[in-house]
């Protein structure tokens, strides 16, 4: 299953393919880098360029699943609107790619791979090398936290399949009760009537 994680930005997008073979926990990297644009550019370009750029790894990659990190806060009122900008490419590019869309927040990235959601940049590089079996991770933070946010879906996934099907059980066996009561309730319901027909008769 190969997922890419796409860590959001407009100057800078980082992107990372993460693959894990069928029927092992073992992972592997086998792309990462980042988009990049000109701060100078007219917006409108600048947009153009990660649209098109995302669109030819998505067409090229052919991820299952497209992970985007999901941006809560930001104490730059400038940097959450262009990192919204470029999340929000990240998602259409992906669904029209047929892909699974997937965010997850920081926190939840850093619970995932460290144990805890105050994990610091070093923490965490450090941790996606050693999950990766890499010796260290490449290129700009961009690079590692896309990676960290495919780890992320790729760790997760047994475990939410896991509870999936334990709910889609439960439901299962909740309708079956259910089902088993009103059939029984109806049959009792229909001997008090024949019962008290026969003793008007």
């Amino acid at each position: 299953m190969f997922v890419l994680g796409v860590d959001p930005g407009l100057s800078r997008c980082g992107y990372g393919l993460v693959a894990r073979a069928e029927g092992t926990s073992d992972l592997r990297a086998h792309a990462a880098g980042v988009i990049e644009t000109d701060p100078a550019a007219p917006l409108a370009q600048r947009l153009l360029i990660l649209h098109t750029e995302l669109r030819a790894l998505v067409q090229e990659l052919r991820p299952a699943a497209v992970v985007v990190e999901r941006v809560f806060f930001q104490v730059n009122a400038k940097t959450a609107m262009s990192v919204g900008q470029a999340s929000g490419l990240a998602l259409l590019v992906a669904a029209e790619g047929g892909c699974e869309v997937v965010q997850y927040t920081a926190n939840e990235v850093k619970l995932s791979l460290v144990g805890y959601g105050a994990a610091t940049k070093d923490q965490m590089q450090h941790m996606v090398a050693r999950v990766l079996r890499l010796p260290a991770i490449e290129g700009p933070p961009d690079v590692a936290d896309a990676l960290a946010l495919a780890v992320c879906h790729l760790t997760t996934v047994p475990l939410r399949r896991a509870m999936d099907a334990a709910l889609s059980g439960a439901r299962s066996t909740a309708a079956s009760t259910a089902a088993s009561t009103a059939g029984s309730g109806a049959g009792s319901a229909a001997g008090m009537t024949a019962g008290s027909k026969e003793g008007t008769a």
